[in-house]
């Protein structure tokens, strides 16, 4: 059996256990503060995201820093840049979104070109969780003990502001403060993401889990850990069907996700469009 001989190479390879930890790592982190963004409408802003780090990550390389400074950096300038635009003009938010993301990830692109940097644009845009370092290993991990804890601490507000604004401001919590509070935690997870999906696909670990939690249960705290267990169950079968088949991680980690999502989708028991019908 295939699956025996991958357990039996996690074992014996560094290499996969620093790249299954990881991705684990990234799956759980995908899908809890994917719970909020999709219930806060925020999907677009989680893409704006991902493709707005690029820059940051091409001048963390032509300088010689680890790139999680740079590309850290330019996910928060990204955030702010989306909300002053809509927030100074009549430009809506899906609007300045677009704008910033697609000038952002232009922008990372000619600077990545301009680095003759070793390191694979490809590799940049879809992920390689096999080629992950010690240093991506430890950062992820250090990434996902500060998310973590800042869901626990201000599960509160995040909850109460995620479905109805208006009654935390009348509880007298800052939401602006609550909302940027959570597209620093977005842009945090988005650079853990890099290593294992790449710039383009994370947005599709952020949402697809999420998702399908959410057509599983109504209750927020089900969705949260139905969510981390999609992305972490995901991440370990990508990892597997990349490795045996030499299949470009990223791209199929999200297909996997995609796959959960489609089953739920057409079989859960009470959101499946199967099981509706035959009632």
């Amino acid at each position: 059996m295939l699956y025996l001989i991958f357990i039996q190479d996690i074992m014996k390879y560094g290499f996969l256990q620093k790249a299954l930890l990881t991705s684990v790592m990234v799956g759980i982190l995908a899908g809890v503060i994917g719970s909020f963004i999709i219930l806060r409408g925020m999907s677009l802003m989680g893409d704006a995201i991902s493709h707005a780090v690029l820059p940051g990550v091409a001048v963390s390389y032509m300088i010689g820093i680890n790139y999680f400074f740079g590309a850290v950096a330019m996910g928060i300038i990204s955030s702010l840049g989306i909300g002053f635009v809509s927030q100074n003009s009549k430009i809506k938010d899906d609007t300045s979104i677009g704008i910033v993301f697609s000038s952002f990830f232009a922008l990372g692109i000619l600077l990545l070109m301009r680095a003759q940097t070793a390191v694979d644009l490809t590799q940049i845009l879809f992920g390689n969780v096999l080629t992950v370092r010690d240093s991506d290993m430890y950062l992820t991990f250090g990434i996902g003990l500060v998310v973590l804890a800042c869901v626990v601490i201000f599960y509160k507000e995040f909850l109460i502001t995620s479905f109805d604004p208006e009654i935390a401001k009348a509880y007298g919590m800052n939401t602006q403060a609550i909302h940027y509070l959570m597209m620093v935690l977005l842009t945090l997870v988005t650079v853990a993401s890099l290593q294992t999906v790449g710039v383009i696909l994370v947005v599709a670990m952020l949402i697809t889990p999420a998702a399908t939690a959410f057509l599983l249960t109504n209750k927020m705290h089900k969705m949260i850990g139905l969510s981390a267990l999609i992305g972490a169950v995901s991440a370990i079968i990508g990892l597997y069907l990349s490795f045996e088949f030499n299949l470009t991680s990223g791209a199929i980690i999200v297909l996997v996700t995609t796959a959960i999502f489609l089953l739920v989708f057409f079989f859960s028991p009470r959101q499946g469009i199967v099981w509706n019908k035959s009632i």
